[in-house]
């Protein structure tokens, strides 16, 4: 498993957000509502796509698949000075990340990100901050295909 330390510096965002929750998944109808709608965003500043979440404190050390959290569709932009009516900002303040590239599709995620919170994380000596976590959808990302590809961000602290 790859994963490189980044400093993340203050990320403006627009997009569409939606309360969900892992047994009530739901990031199909998120998507479906901010895609046809994407194009008409600009000052984007490239053509990556954020999918985010805002969990509430302490969601992963009780974790519960009902517990809700707010999951953004955004895309990475230069200012918020124009939004388009069906679209809201974000800004992912600044901090340390630890970034995962990840390969597979999404049936795979579970195993991964399992991987990540109950293994990787309690021997790295860092702990997750109450911070945004998000993926990055970039040129090698392919909806439900196993060779797709995509980076994956956690808020950490030491």
């Amino acid at each position: 498993m790859q994963y490189r330390f980044e400093f993340l510096n203050e990320t403006k965002l627009v997009g569409m957000h939606k309360s969900t929750s892992h047994a009530n998944d739901q990031t199909f109808e998120l998507w479906s509502g901010f895609m046809p709608h994407k194009k008409e965003i600009i000052n984007t500043l490239s053509t990556e796509l954020f999918s985010l979440q805002i969990y509430p404190e302490g969601f992963f050390e009780e974790y519960n698949p009902e517990t809700e959290f707010v999951k953004w569709a955004a895309v990475p932009v230069s200012e918020h000075s124009f939004l388009p009516d069906t679209m809201e900002p974000f800004t992912i303040p600044s901090g340390l990340y630890v970034v995962f590239d990840f390969k597979g599709g999404a049936e795979d995620a579970g195993v991964f990100f399992t991987y990540i919170f109950t293994r990787w994380l309690p021997a790295s000596g860092y702990q997750l901050d109450n911070r945004p976590h998000f993926e990055i959808l970039g040129d090698k990302y392919k909806n439900n295909d196993p060779e797709s590809e995509e980076e994956i961000w956690i808020p950490v602290r030491k």
